[in-house]
């Protein structure tokens, strides 16, 4: 399972590292809903919430299935811009700006894409126009509940009073804390942006590929960048560009939008110390895999109280050594076991370090 973006043709000009206030706000809108997700931002969502308006925090709660569940693209408003090479703005207002661009079709299917997540590449759902389209919208948004589907009907009737609303909205969340909170994060993101360029200019789009994440990789002979998720899905950057948005407070979320017809774009955390490399989705299911046998969690027992060979292994627990050296290669493949020469005997332990971050590595794919 992955996300790719194909780059035929994409020139180097065309690929840009660029912070984006607006998707930020959203990144802190989806913390302050979820803090459970950021447990690094957990000191900051609790400040905030603390001295939050109630009135605001009511106002945020209408529209929190906007950053909460899916992460509306409303937030990356310059991809959905004509001619695909729009690159986000360098305050909130001009992002803003950019979203009342849009057309009210453009921003009624980012905004109920909540509702049709199945149809997120399909840009002719003429959601303004076609009742059936609408009723669909309408029946996914119950399921959600009451005040999902009072915003969709209010989005459905009136495009432009809820899109002036949501702009009010976002104007004083910026006033009331993300304003404090992009004066101190923009000079990290505008450091990370430059270092990625420069890289880009220098070692080629592969390289600056990999510093964005372990997650992220390009074929340069399919000429494809392919994202490891638990999710699917293909775009391609056509004439436009490609453009990469560094985000101090996404941690672990790593976003790509392919929206069709939009430009494409990846979100991505920027570097934190302590942080591990990502293991891939393929891993993550090896690993998980080698471990729902019942022989092989007994061996784990027995492994992660030392060293063994796989004669001892098989005395202990009455197996045959070819058997106990076909699960070994189950869980050496996961990553999960490791080896060591001892003269002529071969001893196998379990790597406690993997094993103990698979609860973590699990919930970063899942939100990856």
């Amino acid at each position: 399972m992955s996300v790719s973006i194909d780059i035929s043709g994409l020139s180097r000009e065309r690929i840009h590292v660029v912070p984006s206030p607006l998707g930020e706000l959203g990144m802190a809108l989806h913390a302050l809903s979820e803090p459970g997700h950021h447990p690094g931002l957990q000191g900051w969502a609790t400040a905030v919430s603390a001295r939050l308006d109630p009135c605001l925090a009511d106002r945020m709660c209408e529209a929190d299935f906007l950053w909460r569940t899916t992460f509306s693209d409303v937030f990356a408003p310059f991809a959905g811009i004509q001619g695909a090479r729009a690159l986000p703005g360098a305050t909130l207002t001009e992002e803003l700006d950019q979203l009342d661009q849009l057309t009210d079709e453009q921003f009624v299917d980012a905004a109920l894409e909540f509702t049709c997540q199945s149809t997120y590449s399909d840009p002719d759902r003429n959601l303004l126009s076609d009742p059936a389209v609408q009723q669909r919208a309408l029946d996914l948004a119950a399921a959600r509940g009451p005040h999902q589907v009072r915003f969709t009907k209010r989005l459905l009737d009136d495009p432009p009073v809820v899109r002036a609303w949501l702009r009010t909205l976002l104007e004083d969340c910026d006033e009331a804390f993300f304003a404090d909170t992009w004066a101190r994060v923009n000079h990290q993101l505008a450091a990370d942006a430059r270092h990625k360029t420069e890289l880009l200019r220098r070692k080629g789009l592969a390289e600056a590929l990999k510093a964005i994440s372990g997650a992220v990789s390009l074929d340069e002979d399919a000429r494809v960048i392919t994202v490891d998720k638990i999710s699917e899905g293909r775009t391609t950057s056509g004439t436009g560009g490609l453009v990469l948005v560094p985000t101090s407070l996404g941690w672990p979320h790593l976003m790509v939008l392919h929206r069709k017809g939009w430009q494409a774009a990846i979100t991505y955390p920027i570097s934190t110390s302590g942080l591990t490399a990502p293991p891939t989705v393929e891993q993550l299911t090896r690993r998980m895999s080698a471990l729902a046998h019942p022989v092989r969690m007994r061996l784990c027992r027995h492994l992660a109280r030392g060293s063994y060979t796989t004669g001892e292994l098989a005395d202990a627990h009455g197996m045959t050594a070819p058997e106990i050296s076909r699960h070994l290669t189950v869980l050496k493949k996961a990553g999960l076991v490791t080896t060591r020469r001892r003269g002529r005997y071969v001893q196998h332990q379990l790597d406690i370090g993997v094993v103990s971050r698979l609860g973590s590595d699990f919930i970063e794919g899942v939100l990856r």
